[in-house]
């Protein structure tokens, strides 16, 4: 089932009954990403799915980032329906997630934190700027290979051709602007003056070989936050929930329960 949410700026699909739980996806996925854990997941949640702004039918912000977390937060208060709210984000969906965290303090009462950090260092910095760049003079075929290497490992591209021929229209269908803007509002971001704002129980996870958000980036909000732990996935990459989808909800299981604690 879909909803419209953020005075219907915001397409959502919603599966399962329970407490809401929200699901944010990556810059190089969309929110099919989440399609190997949802099932198993609204047995005990009604798991929103939303397309971020910019995405499939979701409306694009202007602004950069603090706009998008903006719009996300009017979302998220939508449908929680009263209700106490999880958020997980996934990469781009992580640091949309933080900056809504910091920017709206009481619009969830647990995160998870999904392969992304609160900066990248230069080298990340240089590798938005270029793709960027790239995307802008060759559109986004140029750079798919160098995106999917970001999201998966050439060995699991492999093994698995037929979800990297789906992943791969995915990210071919992103809004090119909506990609860019997103890119420069990442090559410039540092959240971690404001990690200190953020006060409720966090689940810091990273895919042990990431390499578009390394695991020194969530080590580092890990330590930042004040109430935050880290759980490091063996095996996986970027987007661990379609790459280890049994792995990826080992490792959130415990802190998604309702006697979980920091």
């Amino acid at each position: 089932m879909d909803r419209r949410l953020a005075s219907g700026t915001v397409n959502a699909s919603q599966a399962g009954n329970g407490p809401p739980l929200v699901l944010l996806h990556s810059l190089l996925s969309d929110r099919a990403s989440f399609d190997r854990i949802v099932p198993e997941l609204s047995k005990s949640f009604r798991v929103v799915v939303p397309e971020l702004p910019g995405f499939g039918e979701s409306q694009a912000v202007g602004g950069g980032l603090a706009a998008v977390a903006d719009r996300m937060a009017g979302a998220i208060d939508d449908c929680a329906d009263g209700e106490d709210v999880i958020v997980l984000g996934n990469g781009y969906g992580g640091f949309v997630t933080l900056q809504m965290a910091i920017r709206h303090p009481n619009i969830a009462t647990k995160l998870i934190l999904a392969d992304c950090g609160a900066a990248f260092p230069e080298a990340g910095r240089e590798a938005f700027r270029n793709m960027a760049a790239a995307s802008k003079a060759k559109g986004l075929s140029a750079i798919t290979d160098v995106a999917m290497r970001r999201l998966f490992a050439p060995e699991f591209q492999q093994a698995n051709p037929d979800l990297m021929r789906d992943r791969r229209e995915a990210f071919l269908k992103t809004d090119l602007e909506v990609f860019r803007a997103a890119c420069d509002a990442l090559a410039e971001l540092d959240l971690r003056p404001h990690l200190g704002q953020v006060k409720v129980p966090v689940l810091v996870v990273v895919g042990e070989h990431d390499e578009a958000t390394p695991p020194p980036m969530s080590h580092e909000i890990a330590a930042g936050l004040p109430q935050a732990r880290l759980k490091i996935i063996p095996g996986c990459a970027h987007v661990p929930q379609l790459q280890a989808p049994a792995a990826f909800l080992a490792a959130i299981g415990d802190f998604l329960a309702p006697t979980a604690a920091p």
